[in-house]
């Protein structure tokens, strides 16, 4: 606020007061904000906490929150107990081939629907978006009646193939989010490639998608944590051991070692980590493509 303005209203009661009002309201606001963000981080500080004690310290009253002594042998004593690392690489394949298909059928889609025009184009729209109301139970024995009876079952195919035809986890959502990101970039670029004599995919690999990596970079980190989070997906198609995910593996861990809850914790807090890294590794890219899309509709 420069000075003119300043002295403008120290000269005028009501807009003094408007102003004591207004910074009032703003430090209301952070305070809510703190409290808020100390209520949303306490379980993680409690998992952290507990992943450093022995099971009588955890359950201690007057709780004790800086362990003593630590105990860092939890982490490698749980991620050994169980093969994590295989849990691990089986998760990463999924991962792999969920995000190629995620990014590979939403990107077409999406610009389909944003940028091309064809007979019915809003109709087919709606009618996709509509599946999102419908309750995932109410599609589960189907879906799992149609894998049993092509054999798959046991195998990573029904947990990534449906990525690749937009019918994946969030892939309807993803579809929406980079529509309404296409449609703000405007189409004049599109109309200077085509005089130049580009095609739609070259419209789309040329021009869109380098100006939608934001957006592009929300879709991967929203896939990833869906994937990474995943436990009713693997529970049903999954029945070998060998080829759990993390968190199968932690259910099991869970089941196996209930009284051990310093390693459940330690193996816990091991799995949430890289969710943690990733998102402080792009937040600004997250950040900016929910700020940015739908900005025109």
């Amino acid at each position: 606020m420069n000075s003119k303005a300043t002295t403008i209203i120290e000269s005028n009661p009501s807009l003094k007061r408007k102003k004591g009002n207004f910074q009032l309201l703003r430090i209301l606001i952070y305070l809510i904000l703190i409290v808020g963000s100390g209520v949303m981080i306490f379980p993680f500080l409690w998992l952290v906490r507990s992943s450093l004690m022995g099971t009588e310290q955890i359950f201690m009253f007057p709780p004790e929150w800086i362990p003593h002594p630590i105990r860092w042998s939890n982490y490698p004593e749980a991620l050994t107990t169980v093969p994590f690392g295989r849990y691990f690489l089986n998760t990463m394949s999924i991962e792999v081939f969920v995000l190629a298909g995620t990014l590979f059928s939403s990107t077409l889609a999406a610009y389909s629907f944003s940028r091309l025009r064809w007979k019915g184009r809003e109709l087919a729209f709606m009618m996709i978006l509509s599946t999102m109301m419908l309750p995932y139970a109410v599609m589960l024995i189907p879906t799992f009646m149609m894998w049993k009876g092509l054999g798959a079952l046991d195998s990573i195919i029904p947990l990534t193939v449906p990525s690749w035809f937009g019918t994946g986890i969030n892939g309807v959502f993803n579809i929406f989010l980079l529509r309404q990101f296409f449609m703000s970039i405007p189409r004049e670029l599109d109309e200077a490639a085509y005089m130049d004599g580009a095609k739609p995919l070259t419209v789309l690999f040329r021009v869109i998608i380098p100006l939608s990596k934001p957006a592009i970079i929300v879709v991967s980190i929203f896939t990833f944590i869906a994937v990474w989070n995943d436990f009713l997906g693997p529970l049903i198609y999954l029945n070998s051991d060998l080829r759990f995910t993390l968190a199968i593996g932690l259910a099991t861990f869970k089941g196996l070692y209930n009284a051990q809850w310093g390693y459940l914790m330690a193996a816990s807090a091991a799995i949430v980590f890289p969710i943690i890294v990733l998102f402080f590794c792009a937040q600004r890219y997250f950040i900016e493509g929910i700020a940015l899309t739908g900005t025109k509709g």
